[in-house]
């Protein structure tokens, strides 16, 4: 059993790099693969069936009903953006970007924050040292804001569905480090993105987006994180004999992975109920903060990244050091006091 659940880890975390139709399709693939770890596992059932279909239905309605409203509201939004633009200062403007979108993704889906992003740089023109310093931080502060409830992003669903806590647990536990590294992020624009007009921005095609694109994405939404919540049932066996006697600060730093595996995919292969409270801490916040460290970490990135066209080696240039100086902090504050 634990050879066969080794094997479909290392599938998961390696095909979609090497495989191209994986990487596009994901979502249906990380379905199968937890449909095959929890019967590898020996606890697939009805009860775990059942948790599968349920699980992903907050968080498919929340995408849905943000991905409908974007849509209809994309006009208005544009012209309210360029407003706000010119009324306020530039600085204030872009360190209210990052934290005003950090803060809401809890609410209308780190996929929809995401793609108001991709509006706002389409609509303010900027160098593109700069765009890409605007999309790198805000998306930090997207995946990490969205995390705070669990229909922000697959992540929270998953970690909540697990744990078996209520809506607001993740507020509880990781609110107050959350909410300062969007504040901090949001600051931290302020003085790196500068307001230089230049031609060679992120090129962006901003056509409204189909009913058709709209409902395979909630559709994948919703077999993404079934397939996730089958995958963390089936890593169970694992986790308890590998995972669970590990000190917090080892698996904060293991968990720097996500920086080239989406940080919900790690989230359902190691998040336990049997964990104390800071050991889940630490694994939420390692996951967290380094999904924001190149693209494939999280779902705001590859959303952002595909939409302007931003190169993985542009990404990687800003976005490694600003993970790493956040990880160093963060496990200073979460270790040291």
């Amino acid at each position: 059993m634990i050879i066969g659940l080794l094997i479909i880890l290392l599938l998961v975390l390696f095909l979609p790099f090497f495989v191209k139709y994986i990487e596009k399709n994901l979502e249906v693939f990380l379905f199968i693969m937890g449909f095959l770890a929890a019967i590898v596992g020996g606890v697939f059932d009805t009860h775990l069936l059942i948790k599968g279909l349920e699980d992903p239905i907050k968080i498919t309605i929340a995408v849905l009903v943000a991905g409908l409203l974007f849509k209809w509201l994309q006009s208005p939004l544009e012209k309210a953006i360029l407003g706000i633009s010119h009324t306020i200062p530039f600085r204030l403007f872009i360190a209210l970007i990052v934290i005003i979108l950090g803060l809401i993704s809890s609410v209308i889906t780190a996929i929809i924050a995401a793609l108001i992003l991709v509006l706002i740089v389409s609509v303010i023109k900027l160098d593109r040292q700069s765009e890409v310093r605007l999309v790198v931080l805000a998306c930090f502060s997207i995946g990490l804001g969205a995390a705070l409830t669990p229909i922000g992003e697959p992540l929270s669903t998953i970690a909540i569905s697990k744990l078996g806590e209520d809506f607001f647990y993740l507020l509880q536990i990781i609110g107050p480090e959350v909410i300062s590294a969007v504040l901090i992020f949001g600051v931290i624009s302020a003085f790196l993105v500068h307001p230089k007009q230049d031609s060679r921005g992120l090129a962006s095609d901003q056509s409204s987006e189909s009913y058709k694109e709209i409902i395979i994405r909630t559709v994948k939404i919703y077999l993404f994180v079934m397939g996730l919540t089958l995958l963390g049932a089936g890593f169970e066996p694992l986790i308890n004999q590998y995972l669970l006697d590990l000190h917090p600060a080892i698996l904060y730093w293991i968990n720097m992975i996500s920086a080239t595996l989406d940080n919900a995919t790690l989230a359902a292969a190691e998040i336990s109920p049997a964990m104390d409270e800071p050991t889940i801490k630490a694994i939420l916040l390692g996951l967290m903060i380094s999904g924001g460290m190149l693209i494939p970490g999280n779902i705001p990135n590859i959303i952002a990244a595909g939409k302007l066209g931003i190169e993985s080696k542009e990404w990687a240039n800003f976005g490694v050091p600003v993970g790493l100086i956040a990880m160093v902090v963060y496990f200073i504050v979460l270790f040291a006091f």
